[in-house]
């Protein structure tokens, strides 16, 4: 079943050939409440890592230059590779953005084992907490283009617990995880998480509350991203059949183009339902189960529009998600070779949908969905043409030193209260 928690999973994965480029990022997202009007927004919050072996004293930015001819295709190649902890974190609907925050190797703490832990500055991440700000002001983020930052303020002090796991099984087990099988591992210990806390917002104070923060929590490594990027996830779920609210369930959607070595398997996914305790999963790598997945995103002028289709021997699943481009934002990463090959990929957390769900060819039910968190980009032949933005620059090179990480556990964060302003 898919429903097994395994933190080792969570565990820092640079080592080998992924600590000269790989990166390994853990993710976060939840909704809060205003203290003062009780208007509900929704946050995120991720600690990326990337290639440490190749950090020091400064963050180093990759990212090629446009020639000044701008001709569609013609980009130089990075400098350099990026490496450093960039702690990203934002909000989603009106005036969404996206925060960056980068620290150099040297100033990062890292503990390899179970539970990891990750430490810098004021920003702390463990299994069961978090801690941490970032502040861009107008200026910083005109100027800093490398930063690939919006402008903003955000703190944070939340404590978590992970209810509901999807372990995609072998194909992020141990010996794949030794060996670096796939290009790009996916992890979600907590795909239905309860978060308490308070997050400062640009001076706004917001609460949340294990009730009704519908929190997600996962993670992603490898050495490079996938195209195109599909993830569609929600606990926020009421059943169309009863009418009444689904408190013990979750789906999980993501995937896109996998590649095993050199071998891209077109076209695949990876999913879990968890409905009221009884799972449907539909994982490819499951080749027993005969797996078939049928998916198309596509942008219309207002919205980002998804359709999946999955089904097992047993099973079937058919969802349809909207969410609207107002209240999402086009997300911003650069590859471990320097490369920022995505740029147009979407992101929110404010979606909506149905999923129906099917066993033995029978309708068990169909599921209303709010608050879904969700993800699509592609580029190439076939994706939709990005806009004319400015690269960042890149740095001078740092000297090739390898992190400090320290094995010990840090002091956990204290429970939840006003986070620093």
């Amino acid at each position: 079943m898919f429903n097994k928690h395994d933190i080792t999973r969570d565990e820092f994965q640079l080592d080998g050939s992924f600590a000269r480029q790989g990166y390994d990022w853990w993710w976060h997202s939840f909704t809060g409440r205003d203290a003062e009007t009780g208007e509900e927004r929704s946050f995120f919050i991720e600690f990326f890592l990337c290639n440490p072996e190749l950090g020091g004293d400064k963050p180093v930015f990759g990212q090629p230059r446009f020639p000044k001819s701008r001709k569609r295709g013609k980009v130089s190649a990075p400098k350099m590779k990026p490496s450093y902890l960039m702690v990203k974190a934002g909000s989603w609907g009106e005036g969404a953005a996206q925060l960056h925050r980068f620290f150099a190797w040297k100033k990062v703490e890292v503990a390899e084992g179970s539970p990891f832990m990750i430490s810098a500055g004021d920003c702390f991440l463990t299994e069961d907490a978090t801690c941490g700000s970032v502040s861009v002001n107008e200026e910083e983020a005109k100027i800093h283009k490398e930063w690939m930052s919006d402008a903003g303020t955000m703190s944070w002090r939340l404590v978590m617990e992970k209810k509901v796991a999807f372990n995609v099984g072998y194909g992020a087990g141990r010996l794949l995880r030794r060996i670096h099988a796939f290009e790009m591992f996916w992890h979600a210990e907590g795909m239905k998480t309860a978060y308490k806390g308070q997050v400062l917002w640009n001076g706004r104070l917001y609460n949340v509350s294990p009730k009704d923060c519908y929190g997600y929590a996962d993670k992603n490594w490898g050495r490079d991203f996938t195209s195109p990027w599909v993830w569609l996830s929600s606990c926020d779920l009421k059943s169309k059949k009863t009418g009444k609210p689904l408190k013990n369930s979750v789906f999980d959607i993501g995937g896109g183009r996998p590649k095993v070595g050199p071998m891209a398997l077109d076209r695949k996914l990876l999913s879990a339902f968890w409905y009221e305790g009884s799972g449907f999963e539909f994982n490819f790598s499951k080749f027993w189960t005969f797996c078939r997945t049928k998916f198309d995103c596509r942008e219309t002028k207002n919205t980002i529009v998804w359709h999946v289709e999955q089904r097992t021997w047993r099973n079937r699943m058919v969802a349809d998600i909207t969410c609207r481009k107002r209240d999402m934002l086009l997300v911003n990463y650069e590859s471990p070779d320097g490369y920022r090959r995505h740029r147009r990929l979407w992101n929110g957390g404010t979606g909506w949908g149905t999923v129906s769900l099917y066993r033995d060819g029978k309708l068990v039910d169909t599921v209303l969905a709010r608050h879904i968190g969700c993800e699509y980009g592609e580029y190439g032949a076939t994706a939709p043409q990005a806009p004319k933005e400015v690269s960042g620059r890149p740095s001078s090179r740092p000297p090739k030193r390898r992190s400090q990480r320290r094995t010990k556990r840090q002091t956990p964060v204290p429970p939840a209260g006003s986070p620093d302003a």
